[in-house]
């Protein structure tokens, strides 16, 4: 599991960054300015992400030190993670369009997303590797939702502001649409997993 490692590692620490060592990332910015520092951080969050799929996909496969059962979920726990993947697709989905009612009552709606996704995967996979990555992600998703409230009480960070309950409709139809795509072909082609029977 040691890919799988290095790339949580990685993911987390480029990304909590700017909310956890702003000086840090101030540096960065004044060594390479702004636009090769976002580059720098671009590349990185990509191997971060590649390093995370292959050695997911890896232990998996070919098993190796540290790979165990933690749990066995009951398989009803598997019809419970795709309902809750489907309002995860909604949440995601409302959180890059203007504000309707999900994006303003949940606040941060992606955050939501990756959040319920975790919790969803942790419900229905007990193996190491998927217990190491889905609790590594919800404990990121769960500190940057914090240090998200210390900058909106700081007035570093605005929340969104109500627009029209069109965007809930479309949240809702899009959301149920990549729900399907994911579901029926996508889950399968990236993890190699069906996560249908």
């Amino acid at each position: 599991m040691t890919l799988l490692i290095a790339g949580l590692v990685l993911f987390i620490v480029t990304h909590l960054l700017r909310p956890v060592a702003p000086g840090l990332r101030n540096a960065g910015i004044a060594a390479l300015g702004k636009p090769g520092w976002m580059a720098v951080h671009g590349i990185l969050s990509l191997l971060s992400l590649a390093l995370i799929a292959y050695g997911f996909v890896d232990a998996r496969a070919n098993g190796g030190a540290g790979v165990f059962a933690v749990y066995t979920p009951p398989t009803f726990m598997a019809h419970i993670a795709l309902t809750l993947m489907l309002v995860a697709s909604i949440c995601l989905v409302a959180g890059f369009l203007p504000a309707g009612h999900i994006r303003t009552k949940l606040k941060f709606p992606i955050l939501v997303a990756i959040k319920i996704w975790a919790l969803a995967h942790l419900l229905a996979n007990g193996e190491s590797y998927s217990v190491l990555l889905f609790v590594a992600i919800l404990a990121w998703a769960v500190i940057l939702r914090i240090t998200l409230k210390k900058r909106i009480a700081a007035g570093e960070t605005k929340l969104p502001v109500f627009v029209s309950a069109k965007y809930d409709l479309i949240a809702a139809v899009a959301g149920l649409a990549l729900y399907a795509v994911i579901v029926l072909k996508l889950h399968e082609l990236v993890i190699g997993v069906a996560p249908l029977p």
